[in-house]
């Protein structure tokens, strides 16, 4: 599988369309569905106020985000981070309408609505009707939410890519691969292939005609680099 992005977002408020802005990025670049160790992570000065509501979901202060570098500065740094790979979000409509506003502000492209992947539409297709939040889907698949007493962009990505794992069967399909190897070998060397003299010869179904044309063949295009001669 090529590269791929797992990205999460905290903002001042839920909405872009609003004047609402972005305060954290944080992505994990994964390879065929695992960590590859790269991360990219900055707190963002969004030159507002943050929302008491928002506030009590992140715990990201005004003033913990004052003089931190404006999205224009990290903006270079994010595109080369994200490239063309495809991006992993939860609720992708959210995270794309937030960057992307970002983008446009700095009149800068956006990045296209087929390069994202939402979890949310996935895991919908594969619980309908269930709770399909992060916090759900990490419990359903019992991953650990230990270290996380807040949302929080980087942690919330990680959380993400173990999600997006388990959504695509990573873990399963790989088990499945190695036990049916497994399986494979066990019957080959309890239920080893020989191949011996076969008792009874089977006759020829070719006529002399047909016998003699071939030996004809042979002699005239292969000479000695016939094989069987």
């Amino acid at each position: 599988m090529a590269l791929e992005i797992v990205l999460d977002t905290e903002t001042t408020g839920i909405d872009h369309r609003k004047g609402h802005r972005l305060i954290e990025v944080g992505c994990i670049e994964i390879e065929d569905l695992l960590p590859t160790g790269r991360t990219f992570h900055h707190y963002v000065d969004p030159e507002r106020e943050i929302e008491p509501d928002a506030i009590r979901v992140h715990g990201i202060s005004n003033e913990k985000v004052r003089g931190k570098p404006k999205f224009g500065q990290i903006a270079d740094e994010l595109c080369d981070f994200i490239g063309d790979k495809r991006i992993i979000a939860h609720n992708a409509a959210f995270d794309r309408g937030f960057i992307n506003m970002e983008m446009t502000r700095l009149s800068r492209v956006c990045h296209p609505d087929d390069q994202w992947i939402d979890t949310l539409e996935l895991a919908r297709h594969k619980f309908p009707g269930m709770a399909n939040s992060l916090d759900a889907l990490c419990r359903r698949f019992n991953i650990s939410l230990a270290e996380r007493d807040l949302h929080g962009a980087l942690i919330d990505a990680r959380l993400l890519a173990s999600v997006y794992l388990e959504l695509l069967g990573g873990k399963e399909r790989g088990l499945d691969l190695e036990m049916a190897s497994a399986r494979i070998e066990a019957v080959q060397v309890a239920n080893p292939i020989t191949y011996g003299a076969r008792p009874r010869p089977l006759a020829s179904r070719i006529t002399t005609g047909e016998a003699a044309a071939h030996e004809a063949f042979v002699a005239k295009y292969l000479k000695d680099k016939s094989l069987w001669k």
